[in-house]
């Protein structure tokens, strides 16, 4: 018999191994909410180079988070979702390189991973989402009805990137995102908080040769399963 109780479905990974793209076509195909946890911390990121505040101003006086408003909103035809920071589609300015290279940093501070992953729960609280970041099935959501670990090498993970930068018609280097991948890799799997590591109860996805619709279906085939045994 079918189930209609709603999941949390969570997805980790390495960076740029295209977790926010299954996690979406996930989402859209199950009618869920998705969100993406690592474009939250890029959007904290970009609010603080803005603002021109360091990471110890953070520490110091974490209450200057309480300024930042990050949700996700449906582009016009409702197949994308943007990354919102107070009110302003950030979702190409999130992925600079500038953010890029900054964004592991500013995720190793506790009072911000705190701020947000509060924040998560929050979102969480109904069900019926698809989450994608570093700690989602560890540490935001371990009781999530199924997580997926997901990685690829980091060689196809940097080709990936640097043609999702050009297409954007924004500037990349290939020698630099990849060096940028190897360095993120390291800051995630060895943060003192909340590091990057594979729940003891994930599906391990390996898509360094898989299309993303070879992806999206067998996730969702992973899905569907565990929505049917509730």
């Amino acid at each position: 018999m079918r189930s209609d109780k709603k999941i949390i479905i969570a997805i980790d990974g390495h960076s740029s191994c295209g977790k926010g793209t299954l996690a979406k076509n996930i989402a859209r195909s199950l009618g869920y909410m998705f969100i993406d946890s690592g474009a939250m911390y890029r959007a904290v990121t970009l609010y603080l180079i803005r603002e021109q505040l360091t990471l110890d101003d953070v520490r110091n006086d974490p209450s200057i988070l309480q300024d930042i408003q990050i949700d996700f909103r449906l582009n016009g035809d409702g197949t994308f979702y943007n990354t919102y920071l107070n009110d302003e589609n950030v979702e190409t300015l999130i992925r600079t390189m500038e953010v890029s290279k900054r964004v592991s940093e500013v995720s190793t501070v506790k009072e911000i991973r705190d701020f947000l992953v509060d924040q998560q729960r929050e979102l969480g609280k109904e069900r019926g989402i698809v989450m994608d970041g570093r700690d989602i099935g560890t540490v935001v959501f371990p009781d999530a009805e199924l997580k997926i670990f997901m990685t690829a090498e980091p060689e196809v993970r940097a080709k990936r990137r640097y043609l999702e930068l050009t297409e954007k018609g924004l500037g990349a280097d290939y020698d630099d995102i990849l060096a940028n991948i190897r360095e993120r890799d390291k800051m995630d799997s060895t943060r003192e908080y909340s590091p990057l590591h594979q729940a003891n109860d994930a599906i391990i996805l390996n898509n360094t040769d898989m299309t993303r619709e070879e992806q999206a279906r067998l996730a969702l085939t992973w899905a569907k399963g565990v929505i049917m045994a509730q």
